[in-house]
């Protein structure tokens, strides 16, 4: 069966049964949780955009998959179809009040992929961990707790900033993923979010290290597109994912129907480079965990 076909056919499955095997799912054994943190400090670069079309992605794959939203803004859980109304307890309950992250799992349309929303009080959760023991692990704590549900990926879904709560998606993190827009200034700070996770690395958590950087917003009638994508490869190598997000306007409408890209418009182009690049993805992740660690270049 091929990928597109298999996509629609869990996309077409009982969404209450995957639900319910995912809340009974062991690992296989030697089998961990590989936890992304998809981070850019830079706003406006597809970050939510490819949390949640990636995510969906890999669940298209067969595999068990848990989007954390930790942008106060709550992108990625209205891009799941999720209203304000039904945001009682997310994941600032989670990290600041010691919620069980188990019970506050939300069920999405996508077999396979669940969620934990941005409710409205994470807006305030930079001034209420900064008193909190701990305060920079408390995402590692709830997401390594037994209760929580076996997944093959977790997603982690970053707000364009360098403060606690990405500090708390790094450190939670094994691989962090750099979504960057092609366009003039899409290089301008990247050195500053590869210098943070060389930090956290020495720091907080020695395991974090880069998983590649994906170019997004791609146009390829525009010579200012290819010339960014040309310098980041250059600089990058093979840092720099070969599938590039193309800019789509499927995948600009998506989010208001409260659906990825993949659910709104499969044969799109925006969702066909989605499904590349889980599956880029997750060959690299196979390939990379039998040789060292690359560093992150400044």
């Amino acid at each position: 069966m091929s990928l597109s076909a298999r996509a629609r056919a869990l996309i077409e499955a009982d969404r209450s049964e995957v639900v319910a095997d995912a809340k009974t799912k062991t690992p296989p054994a030697h089998q961990e949780t590989r936890v992304i943190a998809i981070a850019n400090q830079k706003g406006g670069v597809g970050k939510t955009t490819t949390a949640i079309n990636l995510a969906t992605a890999l669940a298209a794959r067969g595999r068990s998959v848990l989007l954390v939203d930790l942008d106060p803004q709550g992108n990625a859980s209205t891009g799941l179809g999720l209203d304000q109304a039904a945001r009682r307890r997310g994941i600032f309950a989670v990290l600041a009040e010691g919620l069980p992250a188990v019970e506050a799992l939300v069920p999405t349309a996508v077999p396979g992929l669940s969620l934990l929303p941005a409710e409205a009080d994470l807006a305030g959760a930079e001034i209420a961990l900064v008193g909190l023991d701990y305060r920079e692990k408390r995402l590692q704590k709830a997401l390594a707790a037994e209760e929580r549900p076996f997944t093959d990926y977790v997603i982690i879904d970053c707000p364009p900033s360098l403060g606690l709560l990405t500090l708390n998606a790094l450190v939670a993190a094994r691989h962090v993923l750099i979504p960057l827009q092609c366009e003039f200034f899409a290089l301008e700070g990247v050195s500053q979010i590869t210098q943070t996770i060389e930090g956290v690395r020495r720091r907080l958590n020695p395991q974090l290290e880069l998983l590649g950087i994906v170019l997004t917003m791609f146009d390829r009638r525009n010579n200012l597109s290819e010339l960014v994508a040309q310098d980041v490869r250059r600089f990058f190598g093979k840092q720099v994912y070969e599938t590039m997000i193309p800019r789509n306007v499927r995948v600009s409408e998506a989010p208001s129907h409260g659906k990825p890209v993949l659910l709104y418009d499969l044969r799109s182009p925006g969702a066909q480079a989605y499904i590349r690049l889980a599956a880029e993805l997750a060959e690299r992740l196979e390939t990379t965990q039998e040789k060292p660690r690359d560093r992150v270049r400044p």
